[in-house]
């Protein structure tokens, strides 16, 4: 266990603990293996005692991975996850099958689908679109009017515009601004983070909430639920009601039961009284501000909306909140004066759930990609694609598009960093450029394209964020701060190493073979 510590009223906090063999077991990776494990120690038993059936049980083997074969190359499935499952099933054709069926059945999420679409349709019309902004947007932006038309569509989020963006390069710069923010509250504060650790920054954020919580201001906390196995005590929502605060993990994960641990929240949004708003990737921890060293120096960024667009980052905040509850309060906190900024360019909140069939972040990047002109630059933690992502950005190089990525240098999960590698090749071939993160862990997600838009928000190019996890971004359009977030790319740029074929070659032979072998089961992980 580890240590307790007080805070400044005497509530008690539980210094987490690692637990790193909880983190195996409960992982995805841990499950597999344990299904693997299972399933060979099975095969081992059986062998001995029905070795007279083992022609039988061959060609009943061969018959059904060529049914579940033909059913996966007819599925809905992106190409990548139908030959990750293809060959999984034809290795291990009854572990396969079990956790193919495990993964697709959304045991305990179907009443949780049913219940997010039913209340996107109940706020349908709680923010409508602004018709003389909409006839201004469709003039000076009208390349983009059908991308705005399908982010309207998926989660009624409109396009804004007096909203200013303000965007930070580091978590370091935008701590104080946040704390300055939170200050300000009068009427609500609301925060969702993936993660949320004790220490110095959660430690003043804490101590603002607690201040302003006494003073009326209602103040609600959300969290992933695997905060409860890495960071926080199971019992922290009834600590920080203590405070006045009223807080809800998202998913707590309970594996074998249900699969709700294949949706996470990975979201980190925060919103003060409807007028302002922040997201990004830097999550409510000590390492987002360089305040400690995980992986050297972490490079993150983050955007804040002053104006109405804040009113979309409220409405994803209610939505997650009130998803186990008949009903969403949510015109209370829609109809606070968010103001207006002298801010001309347009934003777009938008928000990816894993539950409507819909693939938003992935499909507004590859947007970005399919209309750039001169240049798309992107950073990302990790590089894990399917197939239509990586054709995306390869036919943009191909068809003299500047596309670059800049990636971590020093790794935080070395599976991720090896299966990064494993795209690099054929990136490069079609004109790619790559570039390594020299100082430290790049946890950035941003696309920046042809001095026109961008996007900062909380989407990684992996499996996870484009398919499995709660995420939110949002898109801007001539912003003031356009300028910035390209400056900051090419700054980053040059503390970075570029990728080519002389340094693929010289990569160790492990991190190679690990991401060759991964590679087969990429969307499992």
């Amino acid at each position: 266990m580890g240590e307790a510590r007080q805070d400044k009223r005497g509530i008690r906090l539980l210094k987490k603990g690692r637990r790193g063999l909880l983190r195996a077991v409960f992982s995805r990776a841990g499950l597999i293996l344990i299904l693997l494990l299972l399933e060979f120690a099975m095969l081992i038993g059986l062998f001995g005692r029905l070795r007279s059936f083992l022609p039988h049980f061959l060609t009943l083997s061969a018959v059904f991975s060529t049914v579940m074969a033909l059913y996966l190359l007819n599925s809905r499935h992106d190409p990548s996850t139908k030959i990750t499952w293809i060959v999984v099933i034809m290795l291990f054709p009854a572990v396969g099958a079990m956790l193919y069926l495990y993964t697709r059945s959304d045991i305990g999420h179907r009443m949780l689908r049913d219940r997010f679409s039913q209340l996107t349709e109940a706020t349908r019309d709680s923010i409508p679109q602004d018709g003389g902004m909409a006839e201004r947007f469709r003039t000076e932006a009208p390349d983009a009017v059908g991308l705005a038309r399908y982010v309207n569509r998926t989660g009624r989020f409109p396009v804004y515009d007096g909203t200013e963006a303000q965007y930070f390069s580091l978590g370091d710069e935008l701590f104080p601004v946040l704390l300055e923010e939170l200050e300000k509250a009068e009427s609500f504060i609301f925060l969702e983070f993936f993660i949320i650790d004790e220490g110095l920054m959660w430690g003043r954020i804490l101590e603002i909430l607690a201040r302003k919580a006494s003073e009326g201001v209602t103040v609600r906390v959300m969290y992933d639920g695997t905060c409860e196995f890495f960071t926080l005590p199971r019992d922290y929502p009834k600590r920080l009601a203590l405070l006045g605060i009223e807080c809800r993990p998202f998913a707590p994960i309970t594996p074998f039961v249900s699969t709700h641990y294949n949706y996470r929240d990975h979201r980190k949004l925060l919103v003060v009284d409807g007028r302002v708003a922040f997201t990004g990737g830097v999550n409510l921890a000590d390492e987002y501000i360089n305040e400690i060293k995980r992986f050297g120096h972490w490079k993150d960024t983050a955007v804040c909306l002053r104006g109405g667009a804040a009113r979309s980052f409220t409405l994803m905040f209610l939505h997650m909140w009130y998803l186990g509850e008949k009903e969403l309060p949510a015109e209370a906190f829609l109809s606070a004066p968010a103001g207006r900024c002298p801010e001309t360019g347009f934003v777009m909140p938008y928000a990816d759930c894993p539950l409507d069939g819909e693939r938003v972040g992935e499909w507004v990047y590859m947007d970005i990609l399919n209309r750039a002109q001169d240049y798309v630059y992107i950073m990302t933690p990790y590089l894990i694609l399917d197939g239509e992502m990586e054709t995306a950005l390869k036919f943009a190089a191909e068809r003299g598009v500047d596309v670059r990525l800049i990636l971590p240098g020093i790794p935080d999960k070395k599976m991720a960093y090896a299966l990064a590698k494993t795209h690099y090749a054929s990136l490069l071939r079609s004109g790619v450029r790559i570039y390594e993160y020299r100082p430290g862990f790049v946890h950035a997600k941003i696309f920046v394209s042809d001095d026109r838009e961008a996007v900062v928000g909380t989407i990684n190019l992996d499996y996870r964020s484009l398919y499995h996890h709660f995420e939110c971004a949002v898109w801007m359009r001539k912003v003031s701060c356009l300028p910035e977030i390209k400056a900051d790319f090419l700054q980053t740029q040059s503390f970075s190493r570029e990728v080519s074929f002389d340094t693929l070659r010289k990569e160790k032979w492990g991190t190679r073979l690990l991401g060759a072998v991964l590679k087969i089961i990429a969307p499992l992980l």
